[in-house]
């Protein structure tokens, strides 16, 4: 009984193997658009897809980050500015690949840009902190999906959205966790919607990476001025030995952040090249067998394993 199923296992992942190295042809013909190409994962993966010698259309947040993107990369690979907050800046840079992409239509869409407000609980930040990170991450990603959706489906290719693994087991950093659980669920309702027209969502859930949003020295600092900012009720309620704390700890975690963000975009970019792209790709070792595997945990263990071992100074 247990030779048939390791059999069958075994085989399935063969099958599985083999379905995924089997690559889309006439990459070199295939235009992609990414945002968020300033730094970080947007950034690499525009270089890495053009040294593959496909036609990138980057979009970046400034003109200094455009240009030294084109410093590093073919003339293939061509900018543009865009602000995912504005919708006349997604309806210019939508006519902008409208008019590179023509009749071919548009292979990729790469909703990459993306923001971490300040690291704190909820309850210490303002309305505005939570308005700025849906802003980007999750009404930015939509406006620019819908706009581009023709020129996808024209192509019939493919749309890859960056969640995390925070979009998958929230436990910190609140409002991000939210907006990233959002973007779960626009792909997930995007993808049953487009399949028929042959268009194929994948979700990138990246775990922890060293970018320019989760730099742990800024983290901190950021998260003193919400703190300082914070009601005198707030304050008390947590007192100044719990944030001391939580300021240490997660100074500690955001350091260990892995560096190396190319486990990132080798998925983003076998989403986009594979004849069989994945659904989901968790990215990086912590993703695949910590965050991923505790979101199977009953609640209340799951809730005992993330709880603050440091009590807030008026806790019952």
């Amino acid at each position: 009984m247990w030779l048939y199923l390791v059999t069958l296992v075994v085989l399935y992942q063969l099958l599985r193997w083999y379905r995924e190295r089997q690559v889309v042809s006439h990459l070199q013909d295939k235009y992609v658009f990414i945002t968020g190409c300033d730094s970080g994962f947007g950034n690499l993966l525009a270089r890495q897809l053009d040294m593959r010698g496909m036609r990138v259309l980057a979009a970046c947040l400034t003109e200094k980050g455009a240009e030294e993107l084109r410093r590093k990369t073919s003339n293939r690979l061509e900018t543009v500015i865009l602000d995912v907050t504005k919708t006349e800046s997604i309806v210019a840079a939508t006519q902008w690949v409208k008019e590179r992409v023509g009749n071919k239509g548009l292979w990729g869409l790469v909703n990459n840009a993306g923001v971490f407000p300040p690291f704190a609980y909820m309850e210490w930040l303002k309305p505005k902190d939570c308005m700025d990170v849906f802003q980007v991450n999750l009404f930015g990603l939509i406006q620019v999906t819908l706009s581009m959706l023709p020129l996808v489906k024209k192509a019939r290719g493919r749309i890859v959205n960056v969640s995390s693994a925070l979009g998958r087991i929230a436990f910190c950093a609140g409002f991000y966790s939210c907006s990233k659980y959002g973007v779960e669920a626009f792909s997930d309702v995007l993808r049953c919607e487009i399949q028929d027209f042959g268009v194929k969502v994948s979700i990138i859930e990246p775990g922890s990476f060293r970018t320019r949003m989760t730099d742990a020295d800024l983290i901190v600092e950021r998260s003193k001025k919400v703190w300082e900012a914070a009601p005198e009720h707030v304050k008390e309620a947590y007192g100044q030995q719990f944030f001391d704390h939580f300021c240490s700890n997660a100074k500690r975690n955001f350091e260990k952040c892995s560096a190396d963000l190319s486990p990132v975009t080798d998925c983003m970019e076998h989403a986009l090249t594979s004849r069989h792209p994945r659904t989901r790709y968790p990215a990086g070792w912590d993703a695949q067998f910590i965050f991923i595997p505790l979101a199977y945990l009953p609640t209340p263990l799951k809730d005992y394993i993330f709880r603050a071992r440091c009590k807030p100074a008026q806790a019952v």
